[in-house]
C-alpha cells in the first residue's frame, strides 16, 4: 500500500466505487481466514482498510496512520511483546518490506507457538511475469536475496517494493528461509489467481470482466490452482506454523 495518507484515501475511494474489486479482494481475505488458528489475528500493511472491514475482529497496523487502522508500526520492528498473537496476516504487503528476513523475524516472534503466518502475494510465473514487469509499476527482480541483511533505512519509501520476494521465498530460497528462521515451518502453498485479477484492473477504476462472471470465474481458477499455478497463476497464498515448543 503506498505511503502517501492521500493515496490510501483514493486506494479506499476505488475500493468503495468499484464491486469487482471488493469481490476478488473478498475471494483472497476469505482463503486467508480459512487458514488461521483461534486466537488474535495481527494484520500488517492494514492500507485502506479493507481486511478489517471484512473481519473487524482483526488487530490492523500499518506504517502510517488512518483512522481505519489500530496500531501504527513498521514489520521490522513492531511493538508487541512475544507470543502476543495466534496469526499474522498479510495481502500484498511483504513485497514492499526492504528487508524481508527482519519482518519475518519479527513475526515469528510476536507469533504463538502452534501460530501461524499467512500471506497472499503477487506469484511470478511465466504468464504473470509478463503483465507484472510490463503492466504494473512495481519491479520485479528474481535474482534478489530476500533473506539478505542490511541497515534499515528510514528514508525509504514504504511504497518501494519488489514483487519476486515471496515467489522466490517460497521457490528457490525455500531452505534457505528454514534455515534463516527454522521456528517458522511452511505448511502450503497455492498458486492461483488467472484472469479475474488481471482483467479486474485492480485498483484502477477499469475493468475487462463483467461483474456476474466474478465468481464463478474465481471458483473455477481455485480449482485449477493445481494445474495452472505454477505456469499462469498471478497470487499465491503462502502458511506458515511456528513450532510448538518442545
Amino acid at each position: 500500500m503506498p505511503s502517501d495518507p492521500h493515496l490510501l484515501s483514493d486506494f479506499r475511494q476505488i475500493w468503495e466505487r468499484k464491486p469487482i474489486l471488493r469481490a476478488i479482494y473478498s475471494d483472497f481475505y476469505r482463503r486467508i481466514l480459512e487458514n488461521v488458528v483461534d486466537g488474535p489475528t495481527l494484520e500488517i500493511g492494514g492500507g485502506s482498510g479493507n481486511l478489517k472491514a471484512f473481519a473487524p475482529e482483526v488487530i490492523s497496523s500499518d506504517i502510517i496512520s488512518a483512522p481505519w487502522l489500530d496500531v501504527v508500526c513498521d514489520a521490522q520492528r513492531m511493538p508487541f511483546s512475544g507470543g502476543s498473537f495466534s496469526n499474522v496476516v498479510m495481502i500484498d504487503v511483504l513485497h514492499h518490506v526492504e528487508n524481508p528476513i527482519y519482518a519475518l523475524t519479527e513475526i515469528k516472534r510476536v507469533l504463538r507457538p502452534g501460530g501461524r503466518l499467512v500471506f497472499c502475494e503477487p506469484a511470478i510465473t511465466p504468464i504473470s511475469s509478463v503483465f507484472y514487469r510490463l503492466f504494473h509499476p512495481e519491479p520485479v527482480d528474481m535474482s534478489a536475496n530476500p533473506l539478505a541483511t542490511g541497515a534499515i533505512s528510514p528514508d525509504k519509501d514504504p511504497f518501494d517494493s519488489n514483487q519476486a520476494y515471496p515467489t522466490l521465498l517460497v521457490g528457490r530460497f525455500r531452505d534457505a528461509m528454514a534455515q534463516a528462521v527454522p521456528e517458522l515451518d511452511l505448511v502450503h502453498v497455492h498458486r492461483f489467481s488467472f484472469l479475474a485479477y488481471p482483467l479486474s484492473g485492480g485498483f484502477r477504476p477499469w475493468s475487462l470482466v463483467p461483474e456476474k462472471l466474478v465468481e464463478p470465474l474465481l471458483a473455477a481458477e481455485w480449482s485449477l490452482r493445481g494445474v495452472l499455478g505454477r505456469l499462469a497463476a498471478f497470487r499465491l497464498l503462502a502458511v506458515y506454523q511456528r513450532r510448538p515448543e518442545p
